[in-house]
């Protein structure tokens, strides 16, 4: 009997190892997309394959981190909680606001719960904003979008972006929600600053570069330290109806293609980014969160965007409380993601009736399982299942790496813009001057524009130039008048809802204060402009940033005529995220640089600039207007437009796109045209002749403009169709050459085809839109 027994015994053991062997090769066949050796898109289809419908739609959904207690470390050491958020899966989580080491602990327990605890242990992608570096704390702060955009160097941007896309995946971030390419043509809208200015070329040349810098590559993958770009907001965000965020824009089909596609088409077909974002407003009746026009039949059927389309924040929600289009949030739900909107962020509040609308029969299952599989794909490509957990004191080393802030600097350098130098009173030289006051609320408190982080060291301007002069004058301070009430902190500042202006009263004795103090210096440097309350993005009744006004806010204006009246020679630097009629400062003040938002090298980059160590080398990207009353106000602008002059003014514009002086001065010479007659199809070489006729080196940005003399429809007065910066050195003179192919000489005709006309064509190059030589060839 023991044999026997002994004999089964062994028999049922054999059975058992069987059974195991037998499911342990099935398991094995079943865990295929955990296999690192095999493609992204075999690892996706595998695990797409698995999932259940409710599976599928928590990866189509987020989860917000929108104020500094809510992933705190409660939260994540509580299983509790991270069950209730975590527990079926997420498709990302949004910006963190903690500190460095803080947000990247909470982001390393939030990916090992979702990876060990959750059914298929799929990872999120976590989110951050990236719009002049990383809004995080102690972070690398670049210059302001537009700002920077007056750099007019490709180059610059991608690096900049690429610093920033590294300063992100260091702490943990695969994605960003950036670049801002919308074009801007209303300054009174709080989100210019965002943006790269007016003119469409140079947006996409911009966005081409920031994708790039983000990715890496321009061929839709993801280099290693490097996140996915996100084009946004698609379209005609930036030109708003009285300049109000969010507002109607009233586009036809013509204008919205020959302005404000092309940035993103440019984009698209030549930098493949892995996601787009639709805009919060409606073009003719239709939420672009709702436009399938725009979502599927142009971005995807003609221009092949195969990447991600990602709702805007609460943008869903706008469908059915704010534009009224849908009865509920499940027909809200429904007509995004039919119109093309794949993913919700921030939140689950409508995607979560996705199973429903799908057993209803009201979204289709296949296009579901289309959006999932690209969206696993890419967490797979981008290594979160294989290697999710992120090296705080690489994260640490990466933030403090010294190129980076030489970067900011070379950054702002290149973007200051010098708008007026009568006399020659700039440069400053050192020891000029016994006495310096610098003056203004703008002069001692950094103000860095929206999407800011606190970066871990910053140069206010007052900092920057006592750095600069040392012992050989005295640098004296007043603050002038104040702008706002708040914190200094630029993150704060922009995401506070309440602005609270400085009582008059204040700012009345400031003002005699800083008389006081300037009437003792030789020179006055004055800083003006505005703070993050005041131009920032407008998401709220509470939190307002656009404005009615382009004059400066407050009694800066009584600022600048007190310091005037002290008969002393003045410099205003300006600080600022919106154009801004500086009439009386123009007229009155003989020197006036503008910084934007220089980020944190301000300091640093504007004393090189007042000081001479560097000499100003950039262009405005953005017409300034003398009045809001002239608004819009571009420089491509019809030729019926701009025909007359106003009653009270006339119709030119204080400063005109592409404008920017320099310490020196440049002659343009010998435009020349490769044919006079062209067949076509076929490209025209244009060369001209630019000399440094002054006794210092500068860099001149040369700019190439095409006019269309008569066409079937009508054309603008002139477009930018291409540019070069160079460097030239005292009395040298460089040959630039371009090459105008037949896509810059095509349009939307009559029929709405995209053809060359033949005909007449202005060939303008310059210094500005405003200084050109002429030459005129002929397409047969």
């Amino acid at each position: 009997m023991r044999i026997k027994s002994k004999r089964i015994s062994l028999l049922t053991l054999t059975i058992i190892l069987t059974c195991l062997s037998f499911i342990s090769a099935q398991n094995n066949e079943i865990m295929k997309y955990k296999n690192p050796t095999i493609s992204s898109s075999e690892r996706a289809k595998d695990l797409l394959a698995r999932m259940s419908l409710e599976d599928k739609i928590y990866q189509m959904m987020s989860v917000l981190d929108g104020t500094p207690d809510r992933f705190n470390p409660d939260f994540v050491n509580n299983p509790v909680e991270m069950k209730r958020v975590f527990g079926k899966g997420v498709h990302s989580v949004q910006p963190f606001f903690e500190g460095l080491k803080a947000s990247v602990e909470s982001r390393n327990k939030i990916q090992k719960y979702l990876i060990e605890e959750t059914k298929w242990g799929i990872p999120a992608i976590f989110v951050d904003e990236g719009q002049h570096g990383l809004m995080k704390p102690e972070a690398t702060a670049f210059p302001m979008a537009i700002g920077l955009a007056c750099s007019w160097n490709p180059e610059l941007f991608e690096q900049v972006y690429a610093v920033t896309a590294h300063e992100m995946r260091s702490r943990g971030a695969q994605w960003a929600l950036s670049p801002v390419i919308d074009v801007c043509r209303d300054p009174r809208w709080g989100r210019v600053e965002e943006t790269y200015g007016e003119d469409p070329y140079l947006n996409g040349i911009y966005a081409i570069a920031a994708v790039k810098g983000f990715q890496g590559t321009v061929n839709g993958s993801v280099a290693p330290n490097h996140v996915a770009a996100t084009l946004k907001h698609f379209c005609g965000h930036g030109q708003p109806e009285g300049g109000l965020n969010q507002a109607p824009s009233n586009y036809s089909e013509r204008t919205l293609r020959e302005f404000q596609f092309l940035p993103f088409q440019m984009a698209v077909e030549q930098a493949k980014p892995l996601a787009v974002m639709p805009s919060y407003n409606e073009i003719d009746g239709r939420p672009s969160h709702a436009n399938s026009w725009l979502l599927k039949d142009v971005l995807r059927n003609e221009w092949g965007f195969d990447g991600l389309v990602v709702s805007d924040w609460n943008a869903i929600d706008q469908l059915d409380t704010k534009h009224f289009i849908a009865k509920d949030k499940k027909e809200a739900a429904m007509l995004a993601f039919n119109a093309g909107v794949q993913f919700e962020l921030p939140n689950r509040d409508y995607y979560k009736n996705m199973e429903a609308l799908v057993n209803e029969g009201k979204v289709k299952l296949e296009e579901v399982d289309a959006a999932v599989f690209e969206l696993l794909k890419l967490k797979f490509e981008l290594g979160l299942f294989d290697n999710p957990y992120i090296d705080v004191d690489k994260a640490i080393a990466v933030t403090k790496e010294p190129g980076s802030k030489q970067l900011a600097l070379k950054a702002a350098q290149e973007s200051i813009v010098l708008l007026k130098n009568e006399n020659n009173l700039l440069p400053i030289k050192k020891g000029q001057y016994k006495k310096i006051a610098v003056v203004g609320p703008c002069a001692n408190d950094l103000f860095m524009g929206g999407y800011s982080g606190e970066p871990y060291e910053k140069v206010s301007l007052l900092q920057g130039i006592r750095n600069k002069v040392g012992n050989s004058s005295e640098v004296l301070f007043a603050q002038g008048c104040r702008i706002t009430e708040g914190l200094t902190i630029s993150q704060f500042n922009w995401r506070n809802e309440d602005i609270v202006f400085t009582p008059r009263e204040v700012n009345l004795k400031l003002i005699d204060e800083a008389v006081k103090v300037a009437m003792q210096a030789d020179i006055i440097i004055l800083a003006v402009g505005e703070t993050e309350f005041i131009c920032r993005e407008a998401w709220s009744k509470a939190h307002r940033g656009d404005n009615m006004t382009l004059d400066l806010i407050g009694e800066q204006q009584e600022l600048v005529e007190a310091m005037v009246a002290t008969g002393k020679p003045v410099v205003v630097y300006l600080t600022h995220g919106r154009p801004l009629s500086i009439n009386y400062i123009h007229q009155n003040v003989p020197a006036i640089v503008d910084g934007w938002y220089m980020g944190q090298e301000t300091g640093t980059a504007a004393a090189d600039v007042l000081f001479g160590d560097v000499n100003p080398s950039g262009k405005l990207t953005i017409t300034v207007p003398k009045s809001v009353g002239q608004l819009p106000l571009f420089y491509n602008h019809k030729p019926s437009a701009r025909y007359v002059d106003y009653v009270s003014m006339d119709v030119q514009p204080l400063y005109p796109f592409g404008f920017g002086l320099s310490y020196t001065t440049f002659a343009y010479n010998k435009l020349r045209l490769s044919a006079e007659k062209i067949k076509n199809g076929e490209p025209v070489q244009v060369s001209v002749d630019v000399t440094n006729t002054g006794k210092m080196k500068g860099d001149e940005i040369v700019q190439l403009y095409i006019r269309d003399k008569v066409s079937s429809v009508t054309r603008p007065v002139k477009e930018l169709k291409d540019f070069r910066r160079i460097t030239l050195e005292a009395g040298e003179t460089k040959t630039v050459q371009f090459t105008i192919d037949p896509s810059k000489l095509a349009f939307w005709d009559i029929n709405m085809n995209f053809v060359v006309e033949p005909g007449d064509f202005e060939v303008m190059v310059g210094k500005s839109s405003v200084d050109l030589l002429t030459k005129t060839f002929v397409v047969e």
